[in-house]
């Protein structure tokens, strides 16, 4: 026999399944009509303080600005809400959020590898390629490479890496000193410059170089006769 109880906890289980079924609620903010309490603390289209209004003023205030009504603090008693252009506003709030993700650093460890007994042609490219990494603000994880005897003269290694170290300080720090990992040693330069301050000096000689290409920008018309 069922007892009042289970029928109790049946009920309940059946009410919680059916809030849970929706999915994630919504992160977008109730607007106009959606907005279902009483009254609203209302701030205006700059940013003024309206006061305690109730809602139906505040739909009234919205329609004659030629406006939305956006709740912007839901848990406040009573709820905060400002008048708006709510489709600027998320095409502004879209274009903001852009920017932010192509302005974001993410830091790359780029490798180079070298031979302990590198020649010198060699060497200065390579170093070129570190050079470049570092202005671009990226770390470099260095590996030298030992091989058959070579690994009885780990010496060559340390001093391979102290040298290009020397050569490209003005442009990184030994971050991690070199150490043996194996058959190879292994050394990581930082950069001095930031990520984010190397992406803008990139964008602006790229600004510089197309205002140069630009007709009339790089030379004067020649004088008359």
């Amino acid at each position: 026999m069922v007892t009042e109880f289970q029928l109790d906890h049946a009920a309940v289980r059946q009410t919680v399944a059916r809030c849970t079924r929706g999915g994630p609620i919504s992160a977008e903010p109730r607007i106009n009509d959606r907005i279902r309490v009483p009254e609203v603390r209302l701030v205006g289209p700059s940013g003024e303080q309206v006061g305690i209004v109730p809602l139906a003023k505040a739909l009234e205030l919205a329609q004659e600005y030629d406006l939305d009504l956006v709740e912007v603090a839901a848990n406040a008693r009573p709820p905060v809400c400002k008048l708006m252009d709510y489709g600027k506003f998320k095409y502004e709030s879209a274009m903001k959020a852009r920017e932010a993700r192509k302005n974001q650093a993410h830091t790359v460890i780029k490798e180079m590898k070298l031979r302990p007994k590198i020649d010198p042609h060699d060497y200065d490219t390579k170093k070129g390629h570190v050079v470049r990494f570092l202005k671009q603000g990226d770390k470099v994880k260095i590996t030298i490479m030992f091989r058959g005897r070579e690994q009885s003269r780990p010496e060559l290694g340390f001093r391979l890496l102290q040298r290009l170290a020397e050569d490209v300080q003005d442009l990184g720090f030994v971050e991690s000193n070199p150490k043996q990992d194996g058959r190879n040693m292994i050394m990581v330069l930082g950069p001095h410059k930031k990520k984010t301050e190397a992406m803008a000096e990139a964008r602006e000689a790229q600004a510089a170089r197309k205002a140069g290409r630009q007709p009339g920008s790089s030379a004067e018309e020649p004088a008359d006769a």
